[in-house]
């Protein structure tokens, strides 16, 4: 349970609605709830939250923390899988020696998945008082942010949520790589080199990572279109935040075509992932849940 006043601080900290509030008691409770009934005494839960940009996963983890930790029983730490991407000058060379498209952060193969599973293992063996400095990302400069300002967490820890738009997501199979799905890949990809590079990554070391998972939450959008929307929505918050000139922001073209990079696994995550996630919400138009599923 949150406290009334711990709700209205998360309201006005991420500047929600009020609207919000029935959201928050309806839908993100119960997936508290249900967390901590899974739970076990001395073991480091691992949860992951799949959805795709604008959808709200880094909203939900935000409040599944804070009410886990209201009590003051458990301990909490968020990762964002885009806090993983590999630096500016990786994804270059990456971008030279593979194919142009991953020099652009997004797609599997473009994280530095080695550091990931690093911190997800270093995280649920943490000691009483052990400290342990969390990576972070600048989208904005679109390079891994300074260490000296990492966040730290304090072990141990009862759970560690692990947000990020192909989280949990698997590959396809390969006949499904052969005819593009958008313009990116008819006109920069014609040979299928970047999708089937992707494909080969998710379904290897990235499966290895999810594998790791306790459980999965999947926040279902109504359709890619929706998706797009709510991208545009998400670079004009970042915009309003920066100075005009500051790297990594994009304009509306750029950002129809960064979409792009992600649309193939959206889409198979919205007809796919569903069906194997532990806990469904389900959004409209607006962002707003209409319903859930928790898995029996």
């Amino acid at each position: 349970m949150v406290a009334p006043g711990d709700l209205d601080r998360f309201l006005q900290l991420h500047k929600l609605p009020e609207s919000f509030r029935r959201t928050a008691e309806e839908y993100y409770l119960p997936v508290a709830d249900w967390l901590t009934a899974c739970c076990k005494s001395g073991e480091t839960f691992l949860l992951g939250i799949n959805g795709a940009q604008g959808t709200g996963k880094s909203t939900l983890a935000d409040f599944i923390k804070i009410a886990l930790e209201s009590s003051g029983e458990k301990t909490v730490a968020v990762l964002s899988i885009d806090d993983f991407y590999l630096t500016s000058a990786e994804r270059q060379v990456l971008g030279r020696e593979k194919h142009e498209l991953l020099a652009t952060r997004g797609a599997p193969g473009t994280h530095d998945i080695a550091m990931l599973t690093e911190t997800l293992d270093a995280l649920r063996s943490l000691g009483p008082g052990d400290v342990y400095h969390l990576p972070r990302f600048d989208k904005a400069s679109d390079d891994r942010a300074l260490a000296a300002d990492w966040p730290t967490v304090k072990g141990p820890l009862d759970f560690v949520i692990l947000e990020g738009w192909c989280v949990g997501s698997v590959a396809q199979p390969d006949i499904e790589l052969g005819s593009p799905v958008n313009d990116l890949e008819r006109r920069r990809d014609p040979d299928g080199t970047w999708r089937h590079y992707v494909n080969d990554r998710l379904a290897s070391d990235y499966a290895a990572v999810f594998a790791k998972l306790d459980a999965l939450v999947f926040l279902k959008a109504p359709s890619f279109g929706a998706v797009y929307r709510w991208r545009l929505e998400q670079e004009h918050k970042l915009a309003a935040t920066r100075p005009s000139e500051a790297p990594g922001i994009m304009d509306e073209l750029q950002i129809a075509e960064f979409i792009q990079h992600y649309e193939r696994i959206t889409r198979s995550n919205l007809e796919h992932i569903g069906n194997s996630a532990d806990i469904v919400l389900e959004l409209d138009e607006y962002h707003q849940c209409i319903a859930s599923r928790f898995r029996n």
